[in-house]
């Protein structure tokens, strides 16, 4: 029987990813992201303490998923300004919504599995 091996700064490392896709999800449902720079700056700080492991493409992740939701989210802004295309601009806040749902959610069950994420 092989024996397991625990690495403790990796577990400190997934540990921190896992509050942070917590913190997103807590802005994102309580503000609608616009809380979400917070756990971002975390993110880029905590980034580098976890390079080498499947933890940074975690982290690498996070920041892609609000840098593509921020531009989703002012992407609708400039359409809900035209007026004609409110309806337009609600669709896209949307589908951002529901995009950002499932990064949140596909980011925080592949973490927990030991997956990297596809960055």
């Amino acid at each position: 029987m092989p024996d397991v091996m625990f690495d403790s700064k990796l577990e400190s490392e997934r540990n921190t990813a896992r509050w942070l896709y917590i913190f997103h999800g807590a802005s994102f449902l309580f503000s609608l992201g616009m809380l979400s720079w917070i756990p971002l700056i975390i993110n880029f700080i905590k980034r580098g303490d976890a390079t080498g492991t499947f933890v940074y493409s975690h982290h690498t992740w996070q920041i892609r998923s609000f840098l593509w939701y921020l531009a989703w989210m002012l992407a609708g802004g400039v359409l809900f300004i035209t007026i004609i295309l409110i309806p337009l601009a609600w669709l896209v806040w949307t589908a951002a919504w529901v995009w950002k749902a499932y990064r949140l959610l596909k980011g925080f069950i592949d973490l927990n599995a030991g997956k990297p994420m596809p960055v």
